[in-house]
């Protein structure tokens, strides 16, 4: 009796001890009876972290990684004691427990393991045994949120949600034409366990009939809705119709975040003289902004560029398909009107084309501005007011010519960058203008000069990175070998009247012009860096500026004011630090000089047809380069399905090489050799070379490029503080 006394004397007091340890003490025989309690609890949180998930090895990875943490209402320290174990230890009691609770998220995924999205994976990955308590606090709530985010479909919507997941195991294809989308498109229903986005409780939801009812008003952005069709929802019952229809609709609305993004018609298409590199929008990125979105129509609509531009061109258009007529302009009766005839209508026909004068008579003047109207609204130029012109005039029967011009214009923009910084230079081709643009306002406006019809000034944006003062020439090696040689062999002073210099070296032949007044390329380079090697610089013949059409050049654009340009420029990116106009005069002379810019100007050249004036008027411009003719002819033609496909040119360096050069008049006789006269283009054929020698291109091997001259005086560059230094 003594004996048994003393061992439940004993035994009491073991149990005492060990009721007396701190709860945060570890032992071994926790693993088969004290923290059972635990399991349940930890069980729940892994449930609802594994419920998403499509296959049991990753409910497996969810369950172990729980199950060596803590209970939820323990502080970090069991975490850092649960450290201390082996993490295999933890694991039998939390798997056993989680093997019941899993399966009902089991049975819904039919056991894909395959259509696991790597991201449901990743809380496998995390290793609270690692004594990282703050990890285990990171990764918690993620695991509880996500199927709140995405539930598994309930109701009538289970039923569709399994015919989604039977079409995205390999069945997307036959509906989503683009596999480039097809693999974004199967990722987001998978990560949302199949739930329909545009489908609730068997029936279309309020966000489908938003999306549905926007792309069926897409005409407004000049796009045509029957580019995105929309399935009838209403005639539907049956769950796989439903989720034909739930994808097809999706495939619309991705197609249209493309086009409104990057362009109906892909610029690689029009023309290899355009280059963008607007990114498109991302089917994923589509359709969670628009799972997450409060309002469709704006998350739509944020896809189309915000750019004033468009903005201005996207209100004519509207105005044009309402029948709007301006009020505020009174029509301009008939009969028809010829040069010489007196007429009361007169005075009113002056006010709407912005021609000065007085007097009743139909002048001279008059006639050529009613015929540059007949040209912009594809009429016969005539000069002659006739039916047709004051139609046009007073806003009835607007041509469709008009509509479709539009139309181009907002695709061109949808090409360029949805917005604007701060500061940007804007040139409009058609209207030979350049245009500096800060916070939204009109900084500066200059007239240019562009490239000639067969040389065109190419289409894209390009940062501006410094402007050189003293810029010297240096003749693009194909050039040399192509034309100046020949010409040298034949007449070995030739170069030396043009005022350009010869060198010999290892590297070539290279043919260069020192700065001066005659240099081609004046006092003044702008450089934004780009492939077609293009560039904005100053003439030492100013006469071209006078013309009203001023496309003369081999691609580079000639500025008329080039010193009150860099001084705008400069007043930008390095205020305060007194660049004036004055102060770069006075930076004339033999050395050539660059001023780095800190902050890099974007440099938009654009081909704006048409375009909303500073008053709110709609101006049309004469389709130079033919870019309108070959866009509509895209968005017209049979192969329209393909147009928003890239293709690829081939680079035609010397073609390049060309743009680059400056194209000095005064080398080919001066005014005489643009024999289009002060109104026209220039309509000289060939080049110097061929008119002066009466021969055609001379194609020989390009060799190497040779060497880059500089001045022989020591170059000096402008450095950010603004000091002046020796290279």
């Amino acid at each position: 009796m003594l004996g048994i006394r003393v061992d439940r004397l004993l035994a009491s007091t073991a149990i005492a001890l060990l009721l007396a340890l701190p709860t945060t003490a570890s032992f071994a025989g926790s693993e088969n009876g004290t923290d059972t309690s635990a399991a349940p609890r930890q069980e729940s949180q892994a449930d609802s972290a594994i419920r998403p998930a499509a296959s049991e090895p990753a409910q497996k990875a969810s369950n172990d990684a729980p199950a060596t943490s803590a209970k939820p209402q323990e502080t970090a320290a069991p975490a850092n004691n649960s450290a201390e174990k082996p993490a295999d230890e933890a694991k039998p009691a939390a798997s056993a427990d989680a093997a019941q609770p899993s399966e009902p998220a089991k049975s819904t995924t039919e056991g894909k393991p395959a259509e696991i999205n790597p991201a449901q994976t990743k809380p496998a990955e995390i290793k609270p045994a690692e004594g990282k308590p703050s990890d285990t606090a990171a990764t918690s709530a993620p695991a509880t949120a996500t199927p709140e985010a995405a539930p598994p479909a309930a109701g009538p919507d289970a039923a569709i949600a399994e015919q989604l997941r039977e079409l995205g195991n390999g069945k997307f294809d036959r509906i989503i034409g683009s596999k480039k989308d097809r693999t974004p498109i199967e990722t987001f229903y998978s990560n949302r366990n199949y739930a329909p986005l545009w489908i609730t409780d068997g029936k279309v939801n309020a966000r489908a009939t938003a999306a549905i009812a926007y792309l069926r008003h897409v005409d407004a952005d000049g796009l045509d809705p029957a580019d995105y069709p929309a399935p009838n929802f209403a005639a539907l019952s049956a769950p796989g119709d439903l989720a034909d229809a739930e994808i097809k609709l999706t495939a619309a609305v991705v197609t249209y975040a493309h086009h409104a993004s990057v362009g109906r018609v892909h610029w690689s298409r029009v023309s290899n003289d355009i280059e963008y590199s607007t990114p498109a929008a991302e089917p994923g990125d589509v359709l969670a902004a628009i799972a997450g979105a409060g309002d469709v129509t704006a998350t739509l609509d944020s896809y189309e560029p915000q750019t004033s531009g468009y903005r201005a061109l996207k209100a004519k258009l509207a105005d044009i398909h309402a029948g709007k007529i301006d009020k505020s302009k009174p029509a301009i009766a008939s009969p028809v009107l010829k040069v010489g005839m007196t007429d009361e209508r007169v005075p009113a026909l002056r006010e709407r084309l912005g021609v000065s004068g007085n007097g009743d008579t139909y002048d001279k003047a008059l006639a050529e501005a009613v015929k540059k109207f007949q040209q912009q609204h594809d009429l016969a130029a005539t000069g002659t007011l006739g039916a047709a012109t004051l139609d046009a005039l007073n806003g009835r029967a607007q041509p469709d010519r008009v509509t479709d011009v539009i139309i181009a214009n907002m695709e061109r923009w949808r090409w360029m960058p949805h917005q604007f910084p701060d500061s940007y230079v804007i040139v409009n081709l058609p209207d030979f203008t350049l245009r500096v643009m800060h916070d939204g306002k009109l900084v500066w406006s200059t007239r240019i000069v562009i490239g000639k019809p067969e040389m065109p000034t190419p289409i894209m944006t390009a940062d501006m990175k410094y402007i050189t003062i003293n810029p010297t020439w240096n003749v693009p090696p194909s050039i040399v070998h192509r034309e100046y040689l020949p010409a040298l062999a034949q007449d070995p002073t030739v170069l030396a009247r043009m005022g350009l210099r010869v060198d010999y070296g290892p590297g070539g032949v290279h043919i260069w012009q020192p700065p001066g007044d005659k240099n081609a390329l004046g006092r003044i380079r702008f450089n934004f860096p780009n492939k077609f090697l293009v560039y904005q610089h100053d003439t030492p013949d100013k006469y071209m500026f006078a013309n009203d059409k001023r496309a003369y050049s081999h691609g580079c654009m000639r500025v008329q004011d080039p010193a009150h340009y860099a001084e705008v420029l400069l007043s930008l990116v390095r205020p305060g630090e007194g660049y004036t106009e004055d102060r770069i005069r006075k930076m004339f002379g033999s050395s050539e000089t660059d001023i780095q810019f800190p902050t890099f100007i974007p440099v938009n050249l654009t081909y704006q047809t048409a375009f909303v004036d500073d008053a709110g008027k709609l101006e049309l411009r004469e389709d130079v380069y033919g870019r309108d003719r070959a866009l509509l002819a895209i968005l017209k033609g049979t192969d329209r399905k393909l147009a928003d496909m890239p293709i690829e040119h081939r680079i035609d360096v010397s073609h390049r090489e060309v743009m680059a050069i400056p194209d000095e008049p005064t080398w080919f006789g001066g005014r005489g050799y643009y024999r289009g006269g002060g109104r026209g283009y220039y309509q000289g054929g060939g080049n110097f070379f061929s008119g002066l020698f009466g021969r055609g291109f001379y194609s020989p091997p390009v060799p190497p490029v040779g060497m880059r001259h500089r001045n022989a005086d020591r170059p000096r560059k402008v450095t950010h503080s603004g000091q002046t230094v020796e290279r």
